[in-house]
């Protein structure tokens, strides 16, 4: 016996409103009696921390981790059989086909869908057959209920923190064998999940920014020192003494501040004078990270995990920053050749939020600026200054690229209109805490914990106070989603590299 899922043209990645097809595949060398057969389309959010040996206590056990799993996603079809009759199956090959939609937002929020589905009471739950039919043994949905949640889009598929953190998509099959000594057939395939991004906003011709002047130290010759040659400098060379030049660095970026998956980033880096010094400044190195923070969240333990992605690593640079002849307050933009055609690595994921993990992203930038060019200054019998200058920009969403059908940014401009709220997004700090469980000792989810001010750095452009709702961001209507399919154009992801492989997180403990 043997069992296959085939994929319809499956695709590099899979995303909201598309259509999951294929068949199942099985070939038996005996006759087999099946009772049925059920094809499921799940996502999980798992979570995992270590537990201090003095909070044991807290989680009724001595287990050295606590763990948390979410069913973002949670579909099932029937493939067979079809009349609810169960048949003999000669050997052989034998096909059945499924077909499931990828839905916008995730399950686990919706307490009623948990219960119908998953099957605890009511429809699908105990006693009641519900959609999988009779005989079928549904898993036990009642920890869901008793989790925090929050209402969100699907999350994308997220790998890189073992025995800690992952979200993975996967098809499974089981086919039931009527029997008491008879094992049911199991079988799943991996696949990575990419969401469609939430409605942009309009342009508004603004730019968040991150600055920080800087000055230079006055030099002096190199009395006393020979070079290499034996000649000496004279006693006061052309540029000693002088009033040394003063520089005011500043990183823009579109507000509000998005960069996209696999797209450059579009920054500007604008140097402006301070000082009347008639001296030459400098760029000779530049660097263009990418910083991702990953909340993990189980029960009320929280860690952050800091991953770092470099876009740009540019050294023996010469670029002039203007002229010395400038008046003060003149702006020099830095030409962005360096970084206009790289692209962000395409294992960055999008920003996201649910239940027990959320990834949000700041982008840091390193500049080295030099008076004098290093290797120049023996010549003139001075050496060149040069100062590393770091930026940073910590409000940065990060988008998908895979453009939502025109059909629903209408109806989610709409809702959101009407309703007179704002979009949450894990960038912004409007990041609203899980809905509580049933039960009132559940704890919240994860928090961003805020940057301490820096005169330096400037607040972001925009207001800090918008109030959050309670929706999922973006508010699309999966009434209205049923009817659309999933986009066609879609950058390149490899968000997870091997999504058939094993799971690196530990048993959870029932």
């Amino acid at each position: 016996m043997s069992i296959r899922i085939a994929l319809d043209k499956p695709p590099e990645f899979y995303t909201n409103l598309d259509f999951v097809s294929g068949r199942i595949i099985v070939v038996l060398n005996r006759p087999e009696t099946i009772g049925n057969i059920i094809v499921k389309l799940e996502g999980e959010s798992r979570t995992a921390l270590a537990l201090q040996p003095e909070r044991r206590d807290e989680y009724n056990g001595p287990a050295n981790s606590v763990t948390e799993n979410h069913k973002v996603l949670y579909r099932v079809f029937q493939v067979y059989p079809d009349d609810g009759v169960a048949l003999s199956f000669q050997p052989g090959m034998h096909e059945f086909k499924f077909n499931f939609k990828v839905p916008l937002n995730n399950i686990c929020h919706d307490a009623r869908a948990i219960s119908a589905v998953m099957g605890v009471g009511g429809v699908g739950g105990a006693g009641n057959g519900g959609i999988l039919g009779k005989g079928f043994r549904t898993m036990d949905g009642a920890k869901q209920l008793m989790l925090a949640h929050v209402k969100s889009t699907l999350p994308p598929s997220l790998t890189g923190f073992p025995q800690e953190a992952e979200i993975r998509y996967y098809i499974k099959v089981t086919i039931q064998r009527p029997g008491i000594f008879k094992e049911n057939w199991r079988y799943q395939l991996g696949f990575k999940f990419l969401p469609i991004e939430p409605p942009r906003p309009d342009s508004q011709k603004q730019e968040a920014f991150a600055r920080r002047p800087f000055a230079f130290k006055p030099r002096t010759p190199l009395s006393g020192r020979r070079s290499f040659f034996g000649s000496k400098p004279s006693n006061l060379p052309n540029g000693a003494g002088q009033t040394p030049p003063s520089v005011e660095i500043s990183a823009r970026l579109p507000f509000p501040s998005i960069l996209t998956c696999n797209e450059p980033v579009p920054l500007r880096l604008i140097a402006k004078k301070l000082l009347p010094a008639q001296e030459q400044v400098h760029l000779t190195a530049l660097e263009i990270a990418l910083v991702g923070y990953t909340h993990v969240r189980v029960a009320n333990l929280e860690k952050v995990e800091r991953t770092r992605w470099i876009v740009v690593s540019a050294l023996n640079l010469s670029i002039a920053l203007g002229s010395p002849t400038d008046p003060v307050d003149t702006e020099f933009e830095v030409p962005n050749t360096l970084w206009a055609a790289q692209r962000l690595p395409n294992t960055v994921a999008p920003s996201f939020r649910t239940c027990n993990l959320m990834r949000r992203y700041e982008l840091e930038m390193k500049l080295s600026l030099s008076w004098g060019l290093p290797g120049g200054g023996k010549s003139s019998g001075l050496l060149p200054q040069i100062i590393s200058l770091p930026l940073t920009m910590s409000k940065i969403e990060v988008y998908s690229g895979i453009k939502p059908p025109a059909a629903l940014l209408s109806t989610a401009a709409t809702t959101t209109a009407g309703a007179g709220v704002n979009v949450a997004s894990p960038a912004n700090g409007n990041i609203p805490a899980p809905r509580p469980p049933p039960r009132p000792s559940a704890n919240g989810g994860p928090s961003i914990p805020s940057r301490p001010s820096d005169p330096l750095y400037p607040p972001q452009l925009g207001p800090d106070n918008v109030p959050a709702y309670e929706d999922a961001p973006p508010s699309y209507d999966e009434a209205m989603a049923e009817s659309l399919t999933g986009p066609s154009d879609r950058p390149a992801y490899s968000g997870v590299t091997a999504e058939n492989a094993p799971s690196t997180m530990p048993p959870e403990k029932n």
